[in-house]
């Protein structure tokens, strides 16, 4: 029978009657244990004194024990008492049905199963009591070895953790018991925290993985606040590369006007960055507004400028057109009278007086500088009238220009005096310009000419490139191409397309002219 109890050889007895779940057994005075009676301990490897010892758990489900004689006498547990009525506690035994290390110490996590200390983890409302294991986290981190088993080891049974979020606490925690990493966009950022102040690395390479398969310009300059604060080199230059691809898309992000003034202006020194100066002051200009906000004084010119500090500086308004700067910055309030005097007098007079902000062009392309080339042949001759040659073009990519290549001279070494021009087509808008003197080497070669800044265009929108030359007749080209494809070299492709500008281009067209080259940055 299931519920029989068959052992003549001892009695069965209570330990404690208000306590079902300990059965001993106690051997009668006569009993003999063994196959023979003068062995003390037979073959079944008991001694009878080990019985006063023996304690049978009221959780086990089956124990076969060796009698005197040929009788075998059996305990029986069913599911939730054994046979002697005996209930045993929730999740006793455990451990059976966990086959493996990692699942025995992944039951334990956030259990108070053997848990010998507790943390009070975060603050208010949003505190947990947090059960762990000193064992289990002190070979996990080296800051809870100290903690517990060190010369200054704490014999707090409850630690205060109020730096600490619970969640991220809970996410190291479960790294320490499972090695598993359960990290979202929430939790990301203090779980990194936690992990640095606890000293686990893998779980931090984990976290700064996570952040740079989820880096975007959205979040870019939160991220590279998070990465400077947390001391994580690789992912602040990530976060800086992205930036500068993405120079428009970050300055106009939510987060942008919420970053401390020292990663405003570790951005603002780089000369990498893809954006007009025009709207690189725009963009601090928000970030003055806000930080005036943040410390609950008036927007004025003064006190953004107050806000800006040092940063101010590292606008480069030589670089912007004399519009631009007129439209802008001359009526911000942020720059002096005497500033905007000076940058005035910059735009409009040689020589040009010094005013404070640098004026050199930011080499705002990465990777390798690329040209595009419309024409198949090269000819003689080309005059110049004074009007503008020009030429309209659109990519399938978005892209940065930094100059055209122009044909020079058919009679030797010559200068020229050459203005050129990007213009939006359909809004007739200049994008960028540039006046200078340039030299050529009276081959067939092209000489460049270059912007102040590349300028970035947008694909399928239709540009017209325009050069007006001063000087000597020149090459020109034949035999041009309508779409031209450039490889860009581990970076895609690029595809031209050429067409025809209506109105006085100087004769330069589709098929032959001028302007044989556009030179690009992807």
């Amino acid at each position: 029978m299931a519920n029989e109890v068959n052992f003549p050889a001892a009695n069965v007895i209570r330990t404690n009657e208000d306590d079902s779940s300990t059965i001993k057994l106690v051997p009668a005075a006569n009993a003999h244990f063994g196959s023979q009676q003068g062995n003390s301990r037979g073959t079944s490897g008991i001694h009878r004194n080990d019985w006063d010892l023996l304690n049978l758990d009221a959780s086990m489900r089956h124990a076969n024990i060796s009698g005197a004689g040929p009788s075998q006498s059996s305990v029986y547990c069913q599911s939730d008492t054994n046979n002697f009525g005996v209930k045993f506690p929730p999740n006793y035994n455990w451990q059976a049905t966990k086959t493996s290390v990692k699942e025995r110490f992944s039951f334990m996590f956030n259990n108070e199963i053997l848990a010998d200390v507790h943390f009070i983890v975060g603050r208010g409302e949003a505190q947990e009591r947090i059960p762990a294991h000193k064992f289990v986290l002190s070979v996990g981190s080296a800051v809870f070895d100290a903690m517990f088993n060190g010369t200054l080891a704490t014999k707090l049974e409850e630690i205060e953790l109020p730096d600490i979020e619970p969640a991220a606490f809970l996410s190291l925690l479960r790294f320490l018991y499972s090695d598993e990493v359960q990290i979202g966009p929430e939790t990301v950022m203090t779980t990194l925290y936690t992990a640095k102040k606890y000293v686990v690395p893998a779980l931090e390479k984990a976290c700064v993985d996570f952040l740079e398969r989820n880096l975007c310009s959205e979040n870019a300059f939160l991220l590279l606040t998070q990465a400077r604060l947390f001391d994580e080199p690789q992912l602040a230059n990530l976060c800086l590369d992205n930036i500068d691809k993405n120079t428009n898309e970050a300055f106009s992000a939510d987060g942008f006007t919420d970053v401390d003034l020292a990663t405003l202006t570790a951005v603002l020194e780089r000369d990498t960055l893809r954006i007009r100066e025009s709207k690189l002051f725009q963009a601090i200009q928000r970030w003055a507004e806000a930080e005036c906000l943040r410390r609950h004084i008036p927007v004025t010119g003064e006190n953004q400028r107050a806000a800006l500090g040092s940063a101010l500086s590292l606008v480069r308004f030589p670089l912007m057109t004399v519009e631009e700067f007129a439209s802008g910055p001359a009526q911000s309030g942020i720059l002096t009278d005497r500033e905007t005097v000076q940058l005035f007098l910059y735009f409009t007079v040689n020589p040009k007086p010094s005013v404070g902000f640098l004026d050199v062009p930011r080499s705002c392309m990465s990777g390798k500088e690329l040209t595009v080339s419309r024409f198949a042949q090269v000819e003689s001759r080309w005059g110049y009238t004074g009007a503008s040659d020009r030429i309209r073009f659109m990519t399938d990519r978005r892209i940065f220009i930094a100059g055209f290549g122009l044909y020079g001279s058919i009679h030797g070494p010559a200068e020229y005096d050459v203005s050129l021009q990007l213009i939006q087509t359909t809004s007739n808008c200049v994008l960028g310009s540039n006046r200078t003197t340039c030299s050529c080497d009276g081959t067939n070669y092209t000489f460049r000419v270059m912007f102040k800044n590349a300028i970035e265009i947008q694909p399928n929108i239709s540009y017209t490139a325009s050069a007006t030359v001063k000087g000597p007749d020149s090459h020109y080209g034949t035999k041009g191409q309508r779409m031209v494809t450039v490889d860009c070299h581990g970076d895609g492709k690029v595809t031209f397309q050429f067409q025809y500008a209506a109105g006085n281009n100087n004769g330069t067209s589709v098929e032959d002219g001028q302007i044989p080259e556009i030179i690009f940055y992807t």
